[in-house]
């Protein structure tokens, strides 16, 4: 899925290797009642999850929170499997792993994460950021989102209700 499609700093040239440039990037679908939250991407167009690149010294389960409060004004919890606590840090394991072409020379590897809101619900949009909202698969489908990124938000939706209670709402 491109969420980090061109993230600042990163040029997309490939490297001296002659190897494609490959960024590790997440993307986060942060899910409550029933919807996730989406984004028009300012420069692509397309409608995608929070996300963006895994900066230098940051864990991908840092970058997954940072990216969606930044982008969103949200708090969230990672869903996802954690190994034991023994004497590494566990992270959570990604829903998904997938190789994302961006452009000529330049490849994304993307961690695709689900989360839950900690806290309030409400978004504040980043400047820039057009469509921000809580959208349905049938909401997303009708504003425009791409067959990935519907098929991603079928996945977690059915992933993460056994996270919710009766209602909708988190646990």
């Amino acid at each position: 899925m491109s969420p980090a499609v061109t993230q600042k700093g990163h040029s997309g040239r490939t490297e001296d290797s002659g190897r494609p440039g490959r960024h590790f990037t997440v993307a986060v679908f942060v899910v409550d009642k029933g919807r996730v939250v989406l984004m028009k991407h300012p420069k692509t167009g397309l409608w995608l999850p929070p996300g963006g690149h895994v900066e230098p010294g940051e864990t991908p389960d840092q970058t997954a929170v940072r990216e969606v409060l930044e982008e969103t004004g949200l708090s969230t919890e990672l869903l996802g499997e954690k190994g034991p606590d023994c004497g590494v840090t566990p992270l959570a394991r990604p829903l998904g792993i997938q190789l994302e072409p961006i452009g000529p020379g330049h490849e994304h590897i993307d961690l695709i994460y689900t989360a839950l809101v900690k806290g309030g619900c409400r978004l504040q949009a980043e400047k820039g950021t057009e469509g921000l909202g809580w959208y349905s698969v049938e909401e997303a489908m009708r504003a425009g989102a791409n067959e990935e990124v519907l098929t991603w938000i079928v996945r977690v939706l059915r992933d993460v209700a056994g996270h919710l209670d009766p209602y909708g709402q988190c646990r």
